[in-house]
């Protein structure tokens, strides 16, 4: 039975934190995905940046300066990117589990959720026999709650506390030799 993992927590509890370090820790696994990173100009958020986990591939999601639709609050959210960065390698890790790739996915939040492709790839994804790690905001959202409502998930917590020891122990769990 694959591994659903979803670390829930609060904006700033360190979930991408978790899941870069948990990226770097593993060694006998390839792993694909994204992660997202503010972007600020003076101590100000202006943005949201997208990196995919397996090549570093870099790029912004959303910005205050981009016109959308879609908006989320008041960044524009630029599409593209998730269909040029993020659903590529997601959609191949659907189509062929056998390859045991981990797939880490940072975020399943309002912005990446705008793309519907992204989210018929999720579907897919828990779906299919791919592990997969991925955050997910403490709010309620009808997609995600779905998907925290999936006897298959494990639903972890993630604050202050957890959040130095969670990429350690996912490591121990996920790493296959």
């Amino acid at each position: 039975m694959p591994t659903r993992i979803l670390l829930e927590g609060r904006p700033g509890a360190g979930k991408t934190t978790v899941v870069r370090r948990l990226s770097t820790l593993l060694r006998a696994r390839r792993t694909i995905g994204f992660t997202t990173e503010e972007i600020r100009q003076g101590g100000t958020r202006t943005g949201f940046a997208l990196e995919t986990v397996d090549d570093g591939a870099r790029a912004v999601l959303a910005h205050v300066d981009f016109p959308g639709p879609p908006r989320v609050g008041r960044y524009g959210v630029d599409l593209g990117v998730m269909e040029r960065l993020a659903l590529p390698p997601l959609w191949s890790a659907a189509a062929d589990p056998a390859r045991g790739e981990l797939v880490l996915i940072d975020e399943l939040g309002r912005m990446e959720l705008a793309c519907t492709a992204f989210q018929d790839v999720v579907r897919r994804l828990f779906t299919s026999d791919v592990d997969i790690v991925a955050t997910v905001h403490a709010k309620s959202d009808p997609f995600t709650d779905a998907l925290k409502r999936r006897a298959d998930i494990e639903l972890l917590q993630v604050n202050r506390a957890s959040r130095d020891s969670l990429p350690q122990d996912l490591a121990a769990r996920l790493d296959r030799s």
